[in-house]
């Protein structure tokens, strides 16, 4: 039995292990937690619940990342 999981990220199917906190994940995708928006399964997920939220088996992430400008 494996403890590997499959989700999509941005549209590519990605592998993890399972109940990886999603803060995990950003951080092993590469991504800057400051910098980003996070669309978990078709809702906005606020800051506040990155930590408390474990990836599952089929789950959908739209990363977004915040660019400035002038």
């Amino acid at each position: 039995m494996s403890d590997k999981i499959t989700l999509q990220v941005n549209g590519e199917n990605r592998s993890c292990l399972s109940q990886t906190a999603l803060p995990d994940l950003l951080q092993q995708l590469g991504f800057n937690p400051r910098l980003i928006a996070v669309e978990y399964n078709g809702d906005i997920l606020h800051r506040q619940f990155w930590s408390e939220t474990k990836v599952k088996s089929g789950d959908r992430l739209e990363i977004v990342t915040i660019v400035g400008g002038g």
